[in-house]
């Protein structure tokens, strides 16, 4: 599978969020809960967002690869403030949304196009079967401004030493 090393600069993303591991026979239906809930009217009520994509993100992972970790959906958003004060607007963690950080640093960029839970689901796999140094600081995919829901340009970007 190909990609591209690439540096990035923090992010902060806003949005909701939810434990889940890769064993997890509810996983897709959690993430799946999480988007909906994310473009039900959150999404459209952020404030301090930085553009119009979508973010899935994955971090605070275990020791090993079946561990618990958590998912993210969200937006990017202006900084930390920004974030702070969405959840503070949302209810704080007690309602599950949530901010985190994404770390500056070296990043392999997969980019993929077409349909978003088919190509997602088939690149994720070829990632766990590609030889990539990890750091496991957060991982995430960037669904670009032409996704609609079902088909568009995605971008997933795997922390990297």
């Amino acid at each position: 599978m190909e990609y591209e090393i690439v540096e990035l600069n923090e992010k902060w993303v806003c949005g909701v969020a939810d434990k889940t591991n890769n064993s997890s026979p509810e996983m897709g239906a959690k993430i799946g809960a999480l988007w909906q809930k994310l473009y039900g009217t959150m999404a459209q009520t952020m404030k301090g967002r930085v553009n119009g994509k979508a973010v899935g993100l994955y971090c605070d992972y275990g020791k090993s690869l079946e561990d618990d970790y958590t998912v993210l959906v969200g937006c990017e958003v202006e900084s930390e403030n920004a974030a702070k004060t969405n959840t503070a607007a949302e209810g704080g963690s007690t309602s599950g949304s949530a901010y985190r950080h994404i770390p500056a640093g070296r990043y392999a960029k997969f980019t993929l196009r077409g349909d978003v839970v088919k190509a997602v689901g088939e690149t994720w796999r070829e990632i766990w079967n590609t030889p990539l140094e990890r750091t496991f600081t957060g991982d995430f995919e960037e669904y670009q401004e032409d996704c609609d829901g079902k088909t568009g340009t995605i971008f997933i970007y795997i922390a990297v030493k």
